[in-house]
């Protein structure tokens, strides 16, 4: 895998934890992703623009979700616009921070859209390998999903690539 994608979405979603939740999110292994059936119940989710292309997706079961919304908002989330302007909202602090760290490409990301409903799917876009890191933290568990690809080569970003093989 693209370690130079991969890494700045496990600091990012570990930073924003720890930063806006006082949570420390710990990664476990990526891996390439072979459905569009989401992680979990719960899904934030973010295009990209530019030169990636693709999506980000911030998935939790919704007993996690609505854990972390309240420490996220400082207090429990009875409405679901609030859980959803919650996830969106961390989806996005994450989104943006990986793009942050991006060398070398320019990326704007879309407003967040947040999708609720067991075993919805979010479909990648045609030519993108999606890639899944699954996360714990003291909430419980959640996953951080994106497929994206290089607009100028066109090549799945998340897959490896002859420079990533090097590494």
């Amino acid at each position: 895998m693209d370690t130079n994608i991969v890494l700045p979405f496990i600091r990012a979603t570990r930073d924003i934890f720890e930063m806006m939740l006082q949570l420390e999110a710990e990664a476990g292994e990526p891996t390439v992703k072979q459905s569009g059936k989401a992680s979990h119940d719960i899904s934030g989710i973010i295009g990209f623009t530019g030169d990636v292309e693709g999506a980000v997706v911030l998935s939790f079961p919704e007993a996690t979700a609505q854990r972390v919304c309240a420490i996220f908002t400082g207090s429990e989330c009875a409405e679901q616009e609030d859980l959803c302007d919650a996830i969106g909202e961390l989806t996005n602090m994450i989104a943006g921070s990986a793009k942050a760290q991006f060398k070398d490409r320019k990326a704007s990301i879309s407003c967040p859209s947040v999708v609720i409903g067991a075993d919805h799917v979010v479909h990648s876009k045609k030519g993108t390998v999606c890639v899944q890191i699954p996360f714990t933290c003291d909430c419980g568990e959640f996953a951080v999903e994106f497929a994206i690809k290089n607009v100028d080569s066109g090549t799945p970003t998340g897959a490896a690539t002859p420079a990533a093989a090097t590494n």
